[in-house]
């Protein structure tokens, strides 16, 4: 292997890693920015963070649930006005009882870098909690794809499949934080 041929694998492979770690920054701030209460700094309401949500999709994107349970609950909404629709349906009335948590916990993380195109694989849980006091604990897979579009990833497929839903006692959380402070100036 020549210099040059060295050098160019050595070049490929450092921009497989910074794609890697830019889609890792891409998932996680679309988690984060669907946590409950919204830990964003300045987000002034629900319709603010899906604008800064819908910054991370593509023109093409697909948001869907699939398998049994979550065909029936989410469907699929395909391009950029039919997931923001999505988006609007879950944020954008109100809930009795309201949710008052929800946090994204994030593993068993696998990202494949193809070019322009890549996937990644995921398990999350997450606990919900409710102003009623219930509380419910949901997992579920993730298999989504992403697409480098002017130099810049966004994500181009939401799909995510039940692994499980579990009701935990009633008030099972005793404390838990009503705003976020960690990101205020």
């Amino acid at each position: 292997m020549t210099d040059q041929d060295m050098i160019a694998t050595l070049v490929k492979r450092i921009e497989v890693l910074e794609d890697e770690a830019e889609i890792r920054r891409l998932q996680a701030r679309y988690m984060f920015l669907c946590d409950t209460p919204c830990p964003e700094f300045g987000v002034r309401d629900d319709g603010h963070r899906i604008d800064l949500i819908m910054e991370l999709y593509s023109e093409d994107a697909v948001w869907e649930g699939v398998g049994d349970y979550y065909d029936n609950q989410f469907g699929r909404a395909e391009g950029r006005a039919a997931v923001r629709a999505h988006f609007e349906q879950f944020w954008g009335r109100k809930q009795d009882p309201a949710l008052l948590l929800n946090a994204h916990y994030v593993t068993s993380e696998q990202i494949h870098v193809d070019g322009d195109e890549a996937t990644g694989q995921w398990i999350h849980v997450q606990p919900w909690l409710y102003s009623d006091g219930t509380a419910l604990l949901r997992s579920s897979r993730l298999n989504n794809a992403f697409s480098k579009i002017s130099g810049e990833w966004k994500i181009s497929r939401t799909r995510t499949e039940n692994v499980f839903i579990a009701p935990l006692p009633k008030n099972f959380a005793e404390t838990f934080a009503a705003t976020s402070v960690l990101m205020r100036a």
